[in-house]
């Protein structure tokens, strides 16, 4: 297993979709659930690229919905990590419209927990996350923050599993 330490660059996603009939709610907007699909598959390979392993989504915090997309707008969606712990990651996603001109509108933000997995399946220690920019150690500092409200929500049973 290679547990190099990797930069922030080494892992970014981008992935692009038009948004066809079949992606649309009855509204003729971009269905949630299909973004929420496509926000989980760019986390999910930022994660891979960056531990090299299996991984699994342990949650999604802070998925908000700033506008909708409608039929033919092109999506675009990138991924990058943002935290690197023992054995779980933390990947920021965001979600926009591209127009014609190539000018981008956020449309979507999400924040994902991400676990690596050994080859038993298990929780498995992670590469380290190299902090190149002050924009990577701003992320980085954020994120610490977001950690430590998701412990202080588990702390106060803010979750559904284990009862």
């Amino acid at each position: 297993m290679n547990f190099r330490a990797k930069t922030v660059q080494e892992s970014i996603v981008e992935t692009v979709h038009i948004i066809r009939p079949s992606d649309l709610n009855d509204a003729g907007r971009l269905f949630g659930g299909v973004l929420m699909q496509w926000i989980d598959e760019v986390a999910a390979l930022v994660a891979k690229r960056h531990s090299q392993m299996n991984v699994t989504t342990a949650s999604v915090d802070n998925l908000q919905f700033l506008h909708g997309a409608f039929q033919r707008d092109v999506i675009v969606i990138i991924g990058k990590v943002t935290h690197v712990g023992h054995t779980s990651m933390e990947v920021k996603v965001e979600t926009y419209v591209e127009n014609t001109d190539g000018k981008r509108a956020l449309i979507n933000r999400a924040f994902l927990t991400l676990i690596g997995l050994g080859p038993d399946n298990r929780p498995s220690i992670l590469p380290r996350l190299i902090l190149k920019s002050e924009e990577d150690r701003k992320e980085w500092e954020r994120a610490e923050i977001r950690r430590s409200l998701r412990r202080k929500q588990r702390e106060e049973g803010f979750h559904f599993y284990g009862e």
